[in-house]
This record gives structure tokens, sequence and C-alpha cells, in this order.
């Protein structure tokens, strides 16, 4: 259960700091890379594993973590660009309901039960997303595309990483070495692109020291959520098809919460009942795991 909470925190930590890279101009590229850093010097720290010994091309899950570190570096900056552009809430809820996907796939892949309250919250889901990432007055399919690549790009992550859990990291040796490997991944490819932008736009594109305090401030607890989601999904605590989902809800509520607190943003009649219909997809999806 502490895994649950801390999963929760950690997610929620990561979107309101998003959000304050927009409000202070923080370049999130630059931002990212140093956070991907600090995520690997975390994790050597504490646990003891570094990824550069000879024989890590060996170890089973190598392919995949570097893999998922190419894609995290992407995802990461597409999460960031959305809720600068789109806000907070809008962003969370698009990212979170992404749950249905990996849901679907744990019917395919684990054999899990296909009950009728997890179809119900998944059928609801596509509506809750629609009416979250609207804006009040006449709906624009046009402004739905960002969410939308959010909503599948996120889901592709988790289903992603609970693959690769549930097949190659039987160990928790071997889930912070793969997390730490991830990582650095991700940094690696974060400073070629910061490197071929600076090099490109040398004028415009220069190092700045709020990015740099920016991303060390991020790193901690963006290693500690993958890190310990990993853990949460070994845990056994409920099947992938209902963990995630009670995973999601918590860290809707709080973003949401954070949102309204922390940034006045504003909700409208048709979010207010996305966010109901959100809250009532990911409830029904999860009770069908207890």
């Amino acid at each position: 259960m502490q895994y649950l909470l801390l999963v929760i925190l950690l997610n929620t930590f990561i979107f309101v700091a998003f959000k304050l890279f927009a409000k202070y101009n923080v370049n999130t590229l630059q931002a990212i890379t140093v956070n991907y850093w600090v995520c690997m010097l975390t994790g050597w720290a504490t646990h003891g594993f570094h990824p550069f010994y000879a024989e890590i091309d060996d170890e089973g899950w190598f392919a995949n973590a570097l893999l998922l570190g190419a894609y995290f570096i992407f995802l990461f900056n597409l999460i960031a660009y959305s809720t600068a552009r789109e806000g907070m809430t809008v962003t969370t809820i698009a990212n979170k309901l992404s749950l249905v996907i990996p849901v679907v796939f744990s019917f395919w892949l684990y054999g899990e039960d296909v009950e009728w309250l997890k179809i119900t919250g998944i059928v609801l889901a596509i509506p809750a997303v629609y009416m979250a990432t609207s804006r009040q007055g006449k709906i624009e399919i046009k402004n739905l595309w960002l969410p939308a690549l959010v909503f599948i790009c996120s889901g592709l992550s988790d289903t992603f990483i609970k693959y690769i859990q549930h097949y190659q990291l039987d160990t928790q040796a071997a889930q912070s070495a793969f997390t730490i490997t991830m990582f650095t991944v991700a940094a690696s490819a974060g400073s070629i692109m910061v490197a071929g932008k600076m090099l490109h736009d040398k004028d415009n594109e220069k190092p700045e020291f709020k990015s740099l305090v920016a991303g060390i401030l991020l790193g901690v607890p963006n290693y500690f959520s993958i890190y310990y989601l990993i853990r949460l999904l070994d845990a056994d605590l409920l099947p992938s098809s209902s963990i995630i989902p009670v995973n999601n809800i918590g860290i809707v509520v709080m973003t949401t919460i954070a949102a309204v607190l922390l940034f006045r943003e504003p909700i409208g009649k048709k979010r207010i009942i996305g966010i109901i219909l959100s809250v009532i997809s990911i409830t029904l999806i999860a009770l069908s795991g207890f």
C-alpha cells in the first residue's frame, strides 16, 4: 500500500513541476535532460548500481531498457508541452485515463478476467476524455489532438513497463538496475538533442541555470515514481488491470486538487462532467479487482 501512496504523490509533484516550468519559462528539454541524469545518479546512490559495466548487454532486459529510455525522453517532453498548452488537469486526465490500454492488454497477455465492471469503465473512459479535454463553449475536434496523443503514448508506456516487469524483472535488484539503465539512456538521448539544438541555434539556445535547478529538483521524485511503480506492479496487491486504475484515480484526484488550489485553473461545465465521468470510469475498473 505504501508503494501506491508514494506513486500517487510523486506523480502529482511531477505534474505540478511541469506547470511551474511553463510559468517560469524553463527550457523544458534542458530541464528534462538534467532530470534524467539526476535520476541515474539517484538510483546509483540509493541502490548501489551503475549502468557502466561490460556485461550489461547480457541482461535479458537490456534491449527493452534502451527502447524505453529513448521513448521516455519523447513522452516526458510531450507531457510537459501538453501541460503548458492545455493545462495540468486536462493533461493529467488524458494521461491517466490511458489506463484503458494496459487494462485491455492485461486481458490478452496475462489472462486476467474480463468483468462487466471493467468493460463498463473502459466504455465510459472515452466520453470522459473527450469532455475533460474540451473547453467552455463549442467543442472543437482540432483541440483534442494533443491530449489524444498523450492518452495513446502514456497507455503504451504503462503497457510496456508492466510487460517488462512481468516477464523480465523477477528480483528487486533487476528492477533497480533496469530503472537506472533506462534513465541513463533517456539522459543520453536528451543530451544529444540539447547539443543539437545548441549547435543549430547558437544565439537563442544556451544553457540556462534555472533549467539546471528545475531538472535537479525534478530528478529525485521522478526516479522513485518509476521505481516504486515497478515495485507496486510486482507487489500483487491487485491484478494489473485493477491496480493501474486505482493508482491513476488517485493521481487524477490529487492533480486536480493541486490545479485548482495552486494555479486556479478554470473548470467549465464540460470539464466538470468529464472529471466526474473519469472518476466513475476508473472507480468501476478498480472495484472489479476487489
